[in-house]
C-alpha cells in the first residue's frame, strides 16, 4: 500500500511516500502555503499525485500525554484533508520528531535556507517510517 506521511505546520507542511511494499520511506516534497485552506488544497493535491492509499498525520501530543490546541488543529487537517481527497488518514504520536529531524540536519551541517525547507519534510519521512516500523510489528503479531 503507498502511505503518505505529513507533518503539518502553519507555514510548511512536510510530504512523505513509502513504496507499495512498505519498505522504504522517501522525501515527497514541502508544501508552504500562507493559510490553511491553500496548505489543504496543496496537500490534498500532492497525496492524489502520490497515489497515496492512506495518509498518516502526524499528532503533536505533549510530552505529558496531553493533547493541546496544536494537536486539534492537525486532527481537523487530517479529517478535512481525508473528506477532500477519499483517502483515509490515522493520527500518529510524533513526539521529538521534529527534535530529531534538526539532530540529523546538525549532524549533516544543513544551515539556513536549505534547513526551512528540509526540517519539515524530514519529519514527515521520521513519522512516516515509525509508523511503517509500527505497523509491521503489529501485522507480525498479527
Amino acid at each position: 500500500m503507498i502511505i503518505a506521511g505529513i507533518d503539518f505546520g502553519d507555514a510548511r507542511t512536510g510530504i512523505a511516500v513509502c513504496d507499495k511494499y512498505e519498505m522504504m520511506a522517501s522525501d515527497a516534497g514541502c508544501v508552504a502555503a500562507d493559510s490553511y485552506k491553500k496548505a489543504l488544497a496543496a496537500v490534498g493535491e500532492r497525496v492524489k499525485e502520490l497515489k497515496a492509499e492512506l495518509i498518516v498525520v502526524g499528532n503533536p501530543i505533549n510530552m505529558d500525554g496531553s493533547q493541546g490546541p496544536r494537536s486539534e488543529k492537525c486532527k481537523a487537517f487530517a479529517r478535512e484533508l481525508s473528506e477532500l481527497t477519499g483517502i483515509p488518514t490515522v493520527m500518529y504520536d510524533e513526539r521529538l520528531t521534529t527534535v530529531a529531524a534538526h539532530k540529523i540536519l546538525n549532524e549533516n551541517n544543513v544551515r539556513g535556507k536549505k534547513r526551512k525547507a528540509t526540517v519539515d519534510t524530514l519529519s514527515a519521512r521520521l513519522i512516516l517510517e515509525d509508523y511503517l516500523t509500527v505497523r509491521k510489528r503489529e501485522q507480525a503479531n498479527g
